[in-house]
């Protein structure tokens, strides 16, 4: 029967009490959460927190808080290994600027498609007036499916971050 990363009677030590050369105890706060198979995620917490300070942060919560709180300290360790300077605040505004771009590329296509509707729908209505003798308005002419099909796109255009258009190079 395994109970929190070793088994019962054995006292093989997790992986922080392996990394700190200690032996581990039965009721090792670290055995739970970094079992002896995953040495490189204490290392990792250790390296960017410091045993201690883990220790005192598990400590400080109730048990089932202790996992989740575990998971964050080995995502934000193993960010600031890659990203010493700003860890996974970086990675995070990395993808926001993305994000942004990506919206932006998004508005920008969607104009155009709504530009060349426009045109098209302008191009075929000149079309009709030039093949009608009829001096009846251009609107009293528009066959009301074919308003719907050109202006039916449901969008919001953020002007602020716009810049050229993706095919004018």
């Amino acid at each position: 029967m395994k109970e929190s990363g070793r088994k019962q009677g054995a006292t093989s030590p997790c992986a922080a009490c392996k990394l700190l050369r200690r032996r581990c105890a039965q009721d090792c706060v670290f055995a739970p959460y970094f079992p002896a198979d995953e040495p490189q995620k204490f290392a990792s917490v250790h390296k960017v927190f410091g045993a201690s300070n883990v220790n005192k942060m598990l400590q400080e919560l109730p048990v089932h808080q202790r996992g989740d709180a575990v998971s964050s300290m080995v995502y934000e360790a193993n960010a600031r290994v890659r990203d010493p300077v700003y860890g996974c605040v970086g990675a995070i505004s990395s993808l926001q600027q993305q994000i942004d771009t990506l919206q932006t590329q998004l508005a920008l296509a969607q104009a155009e498609v709504v530009h060349m509707r426009m045109r098209q729908f302008s191009s075929s209505m000149s079309n009709q007036n030039s093949n009608s003798p009829e001096n009846a308005s251009p609107s009293s002419k528009l066959v009301p499916s074919q308003a719907k099909s050109i202006f039916s796109m449901d969008m919001v255009v953020d002007h602020s971050n716009m810049g050229e258009s993706l095919w004018s190079c």
